[in-house]
């Protein structure tokens, strides 16, 4: 959806009104979901295979942002819903050291909070390296819509940016064990 130049003009807090700021353009939009309540690992237990498959993703895109203190999920109609994936792929935020940063083993996940159900992630990185082909994620980079790739501080183009995007997944993709491994060592600590 396309936030108009006036939005969050009447917002009374600076740091609020900051960010409102910040999002005009386009933006990707949403479903609220109405009466969902934050995850809790205490009263709801995932199943190991959709833990696996959540733990390897957030590997995979150096999810920094879903501990037990942010889970950053939510329970809506008896189903587990992933929200707020603002602090991933996290080189972005320096665009320095990519190539370095695509070999990163993601020590951050001995944090997340579905490590310790997530007893399925040999079996989840076959399947990932199956189903996300490399033309897989050549589409989903070019997906990037121009303008929220539009940076002229550093002369790159939206297609050197999204090209940069997909050699870095591509890359990540191809050497899955070093946050495979890692995962796996910190879940041992955990159980």
């Amino acid at each position: 959806m396309e936030l108009d130049e006036a939005f969050g003009q009447t917002e009374g807090d600076e740091e609020i009104q900051d960010l409102l700021q910040g999002s005009r353009g386009l933006n990707l939009g949403l479903h609220f979901l109405s009466g969902a309540l934050t995850y809790d690992p205490i009263t709801t237990k995932v199943d190991g295979l959709l833990a696996s498959k959540i733990v390897w993703m957030d590997a995979f895109l150096t999810n920094v942002d879903r501990t037990v203190r942010n889970t950053n999920m939510l329970m809506w109609h008896r189903e587990l819903w992933l929200i707020d994936h603002g602090a991933t792929l996290y080189f972005h935020h320096s665009w320095t050291n990519w190539e370095k940063q695509s070999l990163n083993p993601f020590p951050l996940i001995k944090d997340h909070v579905l490590l310790p159900f997530a007893d399925q992630l040999e079996a989840v990185d076959a399947e990932c390296k199956q189903v996300l082909t490399d033309e897989i994620i050549r589409e989903i980079a070019n997906l990037i819509p121009d303008g929220w790739v539009n940076w002229t501080e550093n002369g790159d183009t939206p297609a050197t940016i999204k090209e940069t995007y997909y050699q870095f997944l591509s890359n990540r993709l191809q050497h899955s064990e070093n946050f495979l491994n890692e995962a796996q060592n910190a879940r041992k600590t955990l159980i």
